[in-house]
């Protein structure tokens, strides 16, 4: 396989921000051949942006194309697991935008769910969601490639070369964290459709890494992944506060509906190691994300925002008109940071250059259905802890 033949299913934030990095592959590797989304209006004018020549409304329709070898999936997380499996039965690869999936509702569920179905059953549903997502990728042969972007970031692969470096050390306390102000989802603030709040939307970055980085320290010093053993947890509508309720203007953009947007995890590895993952939508101040690895003799840190290669100072907002910082800034006025290359140092570029390459080779990609799969377990499992107040077991 040459050129990889790509459908997008979705036109949104999440399809521009890989149409964007598809950008340099164009031509002599990659090839957008059609996109799908509900809105028409939206499909064509994602098409006219990045030079789509087919448009659709029909998902059937787009897979039924003998021009398009992978469908890129960028719909809200409850589509994800209709559509991923859909595309595996009709033998395409998957490009799959986070999360995998998770637990959407079901006939019967009293709404708003978030407040009213139990953590039991959506843990078992979102298990059994993902579950059913890895069989019809293996039971199809195709591959999918899991775009947690973290995983592909410098700082991320920097830690790894250091990890595999460090003669003799373990890893004793993984910490991971994301804060930002608010989603720019429209769908973000129920959970019939985001399938949970910052911990499903947010912390499956934080998850991810630290279960990649467990598995990577596993297989290079043991040669077998090392797996994470029980959680325990706590969520919180920090908005719904009567810390927030208090307060004079709204600068925090996050809105939630039945959704969490603060949550703490830990995580207990088979190892005995530690990960824990603090993340929230009620932080000002920009997108923030960290990964501290403290190893039994190194102290490791990644940081893949809020870098100063470039600063900026301006009195007022309006001083740089409509030029782009960093995702999710509230304001340009003040001491900023803004990013010379956003999908570079966040890890979009290599990941997009992974999952051409995996899909050519037909080999696994660095990020697969496997993390995918185990994040969605945690993060779940998580959920249960929050609610019932004690560990889980996975």
């Amino acid at each position: 396989m040459n050129k990889i033949r790509i459908g997008m299913a979705g036109a949104r934030f999440g399809a521009e921000l890989h149409l964007y990095n598809y950008k340099r592959f164009r031509g002599s590797q990659v090839e957008i051949t059609g996109v799908c989304s509900r809105s028409r209006e939206s499909a064509e004018a994602c098409a006219k942006k990045y030079e789509i020549p087919f448009v659709t409304t029909s998902f059937e329709e787009l897979l039924n194309r003998p021009d398009v070898d992978v469908i890129d999936i960028c719909v809200p997380p409850s589509l994800h697991h209709t559509f991923a499996i859909k595309a595996a039965e009709a033998g395409k690869h998957l490009i799959m935008e986070k999360p995998l999936t998770g637990y959407f509702g079901e006939t019967g569920d009293a709404e708003p769910i978030g407040d009213k179905v139990s953590r039991v059953k959506m843990l078992e549903g979102a298990r059994e969601n993902a579950r059913a997502i890895r069989d019809a990728v293996r039971k199809n042969k195709v591959l999918l490639c899991y775009a947690e972007n973290w995983v592909y970031a410098p700082p991320i692969a920097k830690l790894r070369r250091l990890i595999q470096a460090a003669v003799g050390g373990r890893i004793l306390d993984l910490r991971a964290q994301e804060s930002h102000s608010g989603s720019s989802s429209m769908f973000s603030k129920h959970w019939k459709n985001a399938g949970g709040g910052s911990l499903i939307r947010m912390g499956v970055h934080s998850v991810g890494t630290c279960l990649h980085l467990k598995d990577f320290e596993g297989r290079i010093k043991d040669g077998k992944p090392i797996k994470p053993m029980s959680v325990i947890a706590d969520t919180a509508v920090l908005m719904k506060s009567e810390a927030a309720a208090r307060s004079g203007k709204k600068w925090i953009a996050a809105d939630p509906a039945d959704v969490e947007n603060w949550a703490n995890l830990s995580i207990t590895f088979d190892d005995g190691s530690k990960g824990l993952i603090t993340v929230t939508d009620a932080g000002l101040g920009g997108l923030n994300t960290t990964v501290d690895v403290r190893m039994t003799n190194a102290t490791l840190r990644a940081n893949m925002t809020q870098n100063d290669t470039v600063q900026t100072y301006a009195p007022d907002d309006s001083v740089f008109r409509d030029e782009y910082f960093t995702e999710k800034l509230e304001t340009r006025a003040g001491w900023n940071f803004p990013s010379a290359d956003e999908g570079w140092f966040r890890g979009f570029i290599q990941e997009i250059e992974d999952f051409v390459s995996a899909i050519r080779e037909k080999r696994e990609p660095l990020a697969g259905i496997d993390l995918a799969v185990d994040c969605v377990e945690v993060i779940y499992a998580a959920y249960l802890s929050a609610a019932e107040g004690r560990r889980v077991d996975l």
